[in-house]
């Protein structure tokens, strides 16, 4: 039996002005940033700007990754580069977990040797990251909802317009109080919000790499839906992943009742009916007469 495919694209394309421009604007901001924390003496506004650079590199492996994304299968990549995007999504939330845990780690130095820091300064200067956060989220947040990778990008900025409120609280309470521990627990309190970002998102990028099914997909009430498909005797060696991030894929053997042979046509349109219903938009289905079906086969995946 051919193989038949069904796709759901997104236009690749959309946003690559909005990323350019985000990553223009963070990375002038990465540098006041840190002329401006090496003045004042704020480790909290080193590690906004240390985040907010890694905003910019974010977003430039976002770009880059949805240029790869958009070429086409080849004889030795023969699925296309589409998860290339899924791959800039696991680089972007690795690199803020580390720099999540180096926050801790300069945070502690910092509460074993106090420094001083110049509250207005801080203020000042986070105040305008504060801005520059918010115009880079307002550039992305609609591409976030439709791809992992701008997502990854998106969250980058998120937190940091976070940590920029945090920092602007902590000078604020430098003015004031002249609490100089601030600094360093508004910087463990940035650290320990990326990490719990990271570590909460990760995971779905991780399954995807992994090949596991679909997060809003029960393989097993699927596979049991497929079978009640008249003219369906059984389904075996079923795999169920995502191709891509928004293309879920399911290939299996299905065995057609006895005497139903002639109906296969029929049987396996009605199958793909069945998929699309549930989301699947590519599948690859080997058809078995009951006679000649596999023997000792398992219902999820093959030994």
């Amino acid at each position: 039996m051919p193989h038949d495919h069904a796709h759901h694209h997104i236009d690749p394309k959309a946003g690559d002005g909005r990323l350019i421009g985000a990553v223009a604007v963070n990375l002038g901001l990465t540098v006041a940033q840190i002329i401006g924390g090496i003045l004042s003496g704020s480790l909290a506004l080193i590690a906004d700007a240390l985040h907010n650079l890694s905003d910019a590199a974010s977003l430039v492996i976002a770009l880059i990754a949805r240029r790869i994304a958009r070429k086409g299968a080849t004889a030795t990549m023969t699925y296309g580069y589409g998860r290339a995007e899924v791959v800039a999504a696991l680089v972007n939330y690795t690199t803020l977990i580390l720099l999540g845990i180096y926050l801790c780690y300069e945070a502690v130095l910092r509460l074993f040797d106090p420094h001083a820091v110049d509250g207005w300064l801080v203020v000042i200067i986070a105040g305008i990251a504060l801005v520059v956060d918010l115009v880079t989220a307002a550039l992305t947040w609609a591409m976030a909802k439709d791809s992992v990778n701008i997502r990854a990008a998106f969250l980058h900025n998120l937190a940091d317009a976070l940590g920029s409120v945090a920092v602007i609280v902590a000078g604020t309470l430098i003015l004031l109080f002249d609490w100089q521990i601030i600094d360093p627990l508004v910087t463990f309190g940035i650290a320990g919000y990326i990490l719990w970002m990271s570590f909460s998102e990760i995971g779905g990028v991780i399954r995807i790499l992994m090949l596991g099914s679909p997060a809003g997909i029960d393989t097993d009430r699927l596979i049991e839906d497929l079978r009640t498909v008249d003219g369906v005797q059984d389904i075996h060696h079923a795999h169920l992943w995502q191709m891509q991030e928004h293309e879920p894929a399911l290939e299996a053997h299905v065995v057609v009742a006895p005497g139903r042979w002639s109906d296969a046509d029929r049987i396996k349109a009605a199958l793909k009916d069945r998929l699309a219903g549930a989301g699947v938009s590519h599948s690859t289905l080997e058809l078995e007469c009951a006679r000649h079906a596999c023997t000792d086969s398992q219902r999820i995946g093959h030994s």
